[in-house]
């Protein structure tokens, strides 16, 4: 039976909702991470990217405007998504620390990148305590932004390290081609399913998400049998994840 209260351990403006399998707060991940127990065996995560633009007030336009080929989709825009570069490399390193403490030893962080981020999240990974392990990358495929004059935007990366000595015993590949449907997306930026079940397969039996947007990371955890935590600053994506795990 869900459960809709306040969690006694967290902050008054933190919201959580249990569903079977998961624990989900609604709230800043900044604000929540450091009440949360610990004892995860990874953290898999896409938060906002933040590179959507160069200037100042491009920056501040809408995420559907700068992420989406069609402007006009109902899904709607989520927040975070504004900071210049210096600022993105302190915040990153901020919550990764916070993961960085709430993680088992041997503990995987997987974090999602597009190639303007690359460098600034890979400093912020080591700079928040993980040995950086490598960057693995999704071909999307047919599912890509062309560009004129250039190079088809067909791949996104995910940088992955390990809070000393890894732990695993999975063998996984660093590439996979998985397109995505839009038709199938419950948020601007969503990973296909398909994608995170392949992740959180080299994962152990716990698993954090402190970006969980519309909680497809969850969907594969639950899906696996692996217990999910998850947390995320819009409400109304936050509702969209209770329903999906609810419901699955």
């Amino acid at each position: 039976m869900e459960v809709q209260q306040q969690h006694p351990k967290l902050f008054n403006n933190v919201r959580y909702v249990g569903v079977p399998g998961a624990d989900l707060y609604q709230g800043d991940c900044l604000a929540a991470i450091p009440q949360l127990a610990g004892g995860f065996d990874a953290v898999v995560t896409d938060p906002p990217y933040s590179s959507g633009g160069q200037s100042k007030g491009s920056r501040a336009a809408s995420t559907g405007a700068k992420y989406l080929n069609n402007c006009s989709s109902d899904l709607p825009d989520f927040a975070g998504d504004s900071k210049d570069q210096r600022s993105y490399l302190h915040w990153s390193a901020l919550w990764m620390a916070l993961c960085y403490d709430k993680l088992n030893p041997g503990g995987l962080m997987i974090v999602f990148s597009d190639w303007r981020q690359l460098p600034v999240t890979s400093d912020a990974l080591q700079a928040a305590g993980f040995t950086w392990r490598g960057t693995g990358v999704w071909d999307k495929a047919g599912s890509a932004r062309p560009y004129r004059g250039g190079f088809r935007a067909q791949t996104e990366f995910f940088l992955w390290g390990s809070k000393g000595p890894l732990a695993g015993v999975t063998y996984s590949p660093g590439l996979f081609r998985v397109q995505q449907k839009p038709s199938e997306k419950l948020h601007q930026v969503g990973k296909p399913l398909a994608l995170m079940d392949s992740l959180v397969a080299a994962c152990g039996p716990s698993i954090l998400d402190p970006f969980m947007g519309s909680a497809t990371t969850g969907m594969a955890a639950l899906q696996a049998g692996k217990k999910f935590t998850g947390i995320e600053l819009s409400a109304r994506y936050f509702d969209v994840s209770v329903e999906r795990l609810r419901n699955r």
